[in-house]
C-alpha cells in the first residue's frame, strides 16, 4: 500500500469513527479563534474555553482588546500558563488587526503568519476552520499519529510533517482529517499511556501497531 493509498484509507476510517469531529476551541468569530489558539499553547482547550469567557466579557471585540492594558489581559489569561508572553502576543495581534486590516482577520495564509504569536499551525487552523480553505494543522496529535500510522517516517518537525502530508492528503480533507486525529489521539492513540491498539479502527493498517 502506497502512502497515498494508506492516507485515503485512514481518512475514510476516521470519518466513520468521528463523523462530527471539529475544532475543540469554542469561538464564533475569527479573531476569537486567533486568541484561543494562542492561549492553547501548553494548555488544554477545555481550560482555554473557560478562561476566554471572562476575557470576551470585558473586551468584546478586536478594538476593545487592542486598547486593553497588557497587564489586564495577563491577569485574565494567567490560568492558561505563560500569561505574560501570551498577553503580549494577543495585545500586539489585536493592534495589528485594528491598524492594518480594519479590525478584520485576513484570509491569506502569509498575512496570518505576520500576526504576532501566529505560527503555521495557528494560520492553518484559521484557514481551514474559518475560511474553509485547504489546511493541515500539525499539532502534537497530528505529528504523533501520522508517524505511528506510517504516513510520515520519523519526522517530528511540524513544518516538515505538514509538507509531507500535503503530498498525500487531498486538500479538501486536510482540515477535518487533522481534527479527527485530535479526537483519535485523545481517546485511543494516546501519548501518556500505551496506545489502545485493541480498540483502534486503524489497527490492521497501522505501520507501528503498539509503538
Amino acid at each position: 500500500m502506497t502512502k497515498e493509498e494508506l492516507a485515503l484509507e485512514v481518512i475514510g476510517r476516521l470519518k466513520k469513527e468521528y463523523p462530527d469531529a471539529g475544532c475543540t476551541l469554542d469561538y464564533n468569530q475569527a479573531w476569537k479563534l486567533l486568541v484561543s489558539v494562542r492561549l492553547a499553547a501548553q494548555c488544554t482547550d477545555a481550560r482555554v474555553n473557560v478562561v476566554v469567557q471572562d476575557l470576551y466579557a470585558k473586551y468584546p471585540d478586536i478594538d476593545a482588546l487592542a486598547e486593553a492594558d497588557v497587564d489586564d489581559i495577563e491577569a485574565i489569561v494567567r490560568p492558561c500558563g505563560l500569561g505574560r508572553s501570551k498577553a503580549r502576543d494577543i495585545s500586539a495581534c489585536m493592534k495589528m488587526l485594528r491598524d492594518e486590516y480594519g479590525s478584520q482577520v485576513p484570509d491569506d495564509f502569509n498575512a496570518l503568519l505576520k500576526l504576532p504569536g501566529v505560527g503555521r499551525k495557528s494560520a492553518n487552523l484559521i484557514m481551514g476552520d474559518v475560511f474553509g480553505k485547504p489546511a493541515i494543522v500539525t499539532d502534537t496529535h497530528c505529528i504523533r499519529l501520522t508517524n505511528r500510522i506510517g504516513l510520515v517516517d520519523g519526522i517530528k518537525e511540524p513544518k516538515k510533517v505538514e509538507m509531507a502530508l500535503w503530498k498525500i492528503i487531498p486538500p479538501k480533507e486536510g482540515s477535518d482529517f487533522c481534527h479527527r486525529l485530535v479526537y483519535h489521539g485523545r481517546d485511543v492513540c494516546t501519548a501518556r499511556t500505551a496506545p489502545h491498539c485493541g480498540q483502534c479502527c486503524l489497527n490492521d493498517i497501522c505501520q507501528k501497531n503498539g509503538v
